[in-house]
């Protein structure tokens, strides 16, 4: 799990993949779902691609910088949301990085049968029920950028160690048993107490 706290500027968007790249290690790429902005394309392809270098070609003039290109195993897809009068009529994927074939499948073993930010969108919701530092419009807007990072970084480590998860609850058939995400990707065995998310000693 990462989070970032930030603009959506280029900057942010770089250092928020860099560190989805630290937390992924050796892992297989997962597939890359977001909005338009286009500064992602090219953190992605910075952070999971490769540096193809020229070769000389002996001829006269300035010879070709080294550049990037995506990894071959890079899937990366943006939703396109076609608007009108104020409301989103249409739905569209669209394919930045990756093999067609290889995305459809992905989607085939995935909780959703269509590309969208639902599933972020709705973290995103959670998170501003639960920081009131988060929400639009209000007077508990954070005076404070460590500390609202701070805060978030709390809020988020309570949300998968010691919030229990109906839905993961129904999904791992023990309904009378707690279950938090963290349970579910096997970071813990058991629910913890806040007592527990205070006090544990964090190894870099």
């Amino acid at each position: 799990m990462t989070f970032f706290v930030g603009d959506r500027k280029e900057e942010s968007c770089k250092q928020f993949v860099s560190q989805v790249a630290h937390v992924i290690g050796e892992k297989s790429k997962p597939l890359f779902a977001s909005d338009e902005l286009p500064t992602y394309a090219s953190a992605l392809e910075k952070e999971f691609g490769k540096v193809i270098v020229p070769e000389h070609t002996g001829k006269q003039g300035r010879p070709r910088l080294p550049y990037s290109v995506p990894a071959d195993d890079l899937d990366y897809v943006t939703v396109h949301k076609t608007r009108e009068g104020g409301r989103v009529v249409k739905v569209e994927k669209r394919i930045v990085f990756g093999n067609v074939q290889r995305i459809d499948e992905r989607m085939m073993n995935s909780p959703s049968s269509k590309i969208n930010t639902s599933f972020v969108e709705r973290h995103n919701g959670i998170l501003r029920q639960m920081d009131s530092h988060l929400k639009r419009k209000a007077l508990t807007f954070a005076k404070s950028f460590r500390w609202l990072k701070a805060k978030l970084g709390f809020v988020a480590a309570f949300y998968n160690f010691v919030r229990p998860h109906g839905t993961l609850c129904k999904i791992s058939n023990h309904s009378d048993l707690l279950h938090t995400p963290a349970m579910a990707v096997g970071l813990s065995n058991h629910a913890w107490t806040l007592e527990e998310l205070m006090t544990v000693r964090v190894t870099q």
